[in-house]
């Protein structure tokens, strides 16, 4: 869901447990609409992130560090003349909108205690991050809104700051069911109706509260009362859990502050802190946004090759079909053979007994009135023959270009496994080796730093690496597996090999149900439920000599059917590490 004020009221309760009366002791601004404030509370550092960036604005508390730049921009060290050393006095959501005050009290050049307020307005491309002092006066903010860019509001150091319009949208919080009423069931639309006249409500979440409260024609009035009542409860009710819903290819689909019915489709991951979830969230919205952008070019190409793939065993197909009774022409060119002093010269057809039937049926041949028996018998051999070779040489390009159709599968499970441009140049050099590509200068030289297999740990201590592409699960599965670690990989779909580093111990159950689990998550299928995973001792897999990267053969292996969903992958990229 979008950054609104539920989510924001989420912030401001962790903040107030987290911050309150903390010394904010460092202020640092890496990007020219984002401040991260270093606070120190309750014997522990925290680093606050306060972004009006109008793609993803927020604010939270994050782990993620950031390089800053070596001349601090204008806007950071106002920030430090003013805030720096100061005490964190209160934390405020005004209306229940989408904006934070965060009260901060330090002492001026001349000694004296004054309380500032810096605020964030989370509101898309109007977003931003604005320091006033104690009379609302703006001091300076990250963006300066001027009249010729807003004729509503202006936002210039010196001018009196005033709160965003509000549009006559009303507080949630308050209870009143007559209102609430009147604009429901006079609305078109009731979702609509809910986000545009409260404040805070997403249409997410305005859907979600519509979808649950099951309001029918026939009992409108009661249904409307059962919505105002999940309504108010949503908003005003403690919220303790969180969740991340994913996508059919794993990628971050949605966030809220509670279970949403309406995503029950969808794979999820639960915190315990609205933080910790944002920060996770946003890291993988941009980290797709970026590696996406960079990968859209190698994802064009492979997706080209794939419907080429396509078109090609469309078209065998029909080539199968046409020859599927190539067996006949053999047939008539032996029963004209057999009977070939029966067959009159210029004759157009003729009849005889199929004595290859064991019903010794009669069988009526066309023949060309323009040749000779002989000459018909030969042509109907021929063309046998023809249509024979045919369909042996089908059977090796259909099986070339299945092989084909897979490992282009494989590359594109790839791309959803990169997390940097190291990643993305790797899966490149792949392809130019494999002619898909022309060189370009930014494919990955012997010298260049290459990036290395997912490593994680399963609850028992056991570590388990994971190919993030061919070439990896190349070096996994011949070079660094040796031949009693266990091998794991999706059963005909394509996807990672994952190896289970045994060192000669017996690995029990919970470490091979987790390491099918990331076999599982890190291929096609993905978070689709029942996955067949398979595994066995590397012993056992093998390379066909002059196979595609990641191609391998396996045998005396073993099945698992995975139905695990996010929850046990998010806790096995938790585990802090082995025993």
């Amino acid at each position: 869901m979008a950054f609104d004020g539920i989510a924001i009221s989420c912030v401001k309760e962790e903040l107030i447990n987290k911050l309150a009366n903390g010394k904010l002791d460092k202020i640092y601004q890496p990007e020219p609409d984002e401040i991260i404030l270093g606070v120190r509370a309750g014997g522990a550092n925290y680093r606050l992130l306060l972004t009006c960036n109008p793609s993803f604005p927020r604010a939270h508390l994050t782990n993620i560090n950031k390089n800053n730049p070596q001349t601090a921009p204008i806007f950071c060290m106002v920030l430090r003349k003013h805030l720096l050393n100061g005490k964190v006095t209160a934390i405020t959501q005004p209306n229940f909108d989408r904006v934070l005050n965060i009260a901060i009290e330090s002492f001026n050049e001349m000694g004296d205690l004054t309380e500032k307020q810096l605020i964030i307005e989370v509101m898309g491309k109007h977003s931003n991050i604005i320091l006033v002092d104690s009379n609302s006066v703006v001091i300076d903010s990250a963006k300066h809104v001027s009249y010729d860019k807003s004729s509503v509001r202006q936002v210039l150091p010196g001018s009196k700051y005033s709160l965003p319009p509000t549009g006559n949208r009303l507080d949630p919080r308050e209870y009143d069911f007559t209102k609430f009423y009147d604009i429901v069931s006079n609305a078109e639309g009731m979702v609509s109706s809910i986000y545009q006249n409260y404040f805070g409500i997403s249409p997410v979440v305005a859907k979600e509260l519509v979808y649950i409260s099951e309001i029918s024609s026939t009992e409108k009035n009661a249904g409307i009362k059962r919505l105002y009542d999940n309504f108010y409860n949503y908003v005003t009710g403690p919220k303790s859990e969180f969740f991340i819903y994913y996508d059919e290819n794993k990628r971050v689909a949605e966030f809220s502050c509670s279970e949403l019915k309406t995503y029950s489709g969808y794979s999820k991951a639960s915190y315990g802190s609205i933080s910790t979830l944002v920060d996770f969230y946003y890291k993988e919205k941009d980290l797709f946004f970026r590696v996406n952008q960079k990968s859209l070019d190698i994802k064009k190409i492979i997706e080209n090759n794939i419907s080429r793939c396509a078109r090609k065993a469309k078209l065998y197909t029909k080539t199968l079909a046409d020859i599927e009774d190539r067996a006949r022409l053999k047939l008539h060119g032996e029963l004209i053979t057999s009977n070939i002093y029966n067959i009159k010269k210029g004759a157009s057809e003729f009849t005889c007994q199929n004595f290859y039937d064991e019903n010794l049926s009669d069988i009526t041949i066309k023949l060309d009135p323009t040749l000779t028996p002989v000459e018909n018998a030969q042509k109907y051999f021929k063309k046998y023959n023809k249509e024979k070779r045919t369909f042996e040489a089908l059977q090796k390009q259909i099986a070339e270009n299945q092989e084909e159709q897979h490992y282009l599968n494989t590359i594109l499970v790839s791309l959803n496994s990169c997390f940097d441009e190291t990643d993305i140049k790797e899966i490149r050099d792949e392809l130019y080796s494999g002619g898909y590509v022309k060189k370009k200068k930014n494919i990955i030289s012997k010298k260049e730093k290459k990036s290395k297999p997912l490593n994680f740990f399963s609850s028992d201590g056991f570590s388990i690496f994971v190919g993030k592409n061919n070439h990896q699960n190349d070096f996994l599965t011949m070079k660094f597996a040796n031949g009693n670690d266990i091998w794991l990989h999706t059963e005909i779909i394509p996807g990672s090999h994952v190896i289970i580093k045994t060192n000669n111990q017996p690995v029990p159950e919970g470490t091979i149900f987790e390491a099918a689990s990331l076999a599982a998550y890190y291929s096609q299928a993905s978070l689709k439920p029942k996955i067949p995973v398979v595994y066995t001792l590397k012993k056992n897999v093998k390379k066909p000599s002059g196979a595609k990267p990641g191609m391998v053969i396996y045998n005396n292996y073993k099945t698992i059917i995975i139905d695990s969903g996010i929850e046990v992958i998010e806790k096995i990229k938790n585990n802090p590490g082995g025993a």
